[in-house]
């Protein structure tokens, strides 16, 4: 069962400044749990390192809790680079959703 709850639903690193405090809140709402872990996961998917920090910070990530969380983000996405946004991350989002199918 999926569990929803209250998201930032647009968490990328544009939207995390140091000290943490999160911008942007103008799309917030409800969403399955881990849905902002996830996004930032994605947004981190072109520097290993920090998408393994960013995995080991967010234990939902990679548990049948977040699985619809990581699939609505990274079909999300997937959508984006149909539409020749996000481009660059198109290899990883397809590595990562054949991750997902997998599970």
């Amino acid at each position: 069962m999926t569990c929803w709850t209250t998201a930032h639903s647009d968490l990328h690193w544009a939207n995390v400044t140091a000290p943490l405090r999160i911008l942007d809140w103008d799309g917030w709402g409800r969403a399955p749990e881990g849905f902002d872990a996830a996004t930032l996961y994605a947004y981190s998917l072109l520097q290993e390192d920090i998408a393994a920090r960013v995995r080991d910070a967010f234990p939902v990530l990679g548990s049948p809790a977040g699985l619809a969380a990581e699939a609505t983000v990274c079909a999300q996405l997937l959508q984006t680079v149909a539409r020749g946004d996000n481009l660059v991350l198109q290899g990883q989002l397809r590595n990562w959703a054949e991750e997902l199918r997998r599970r």
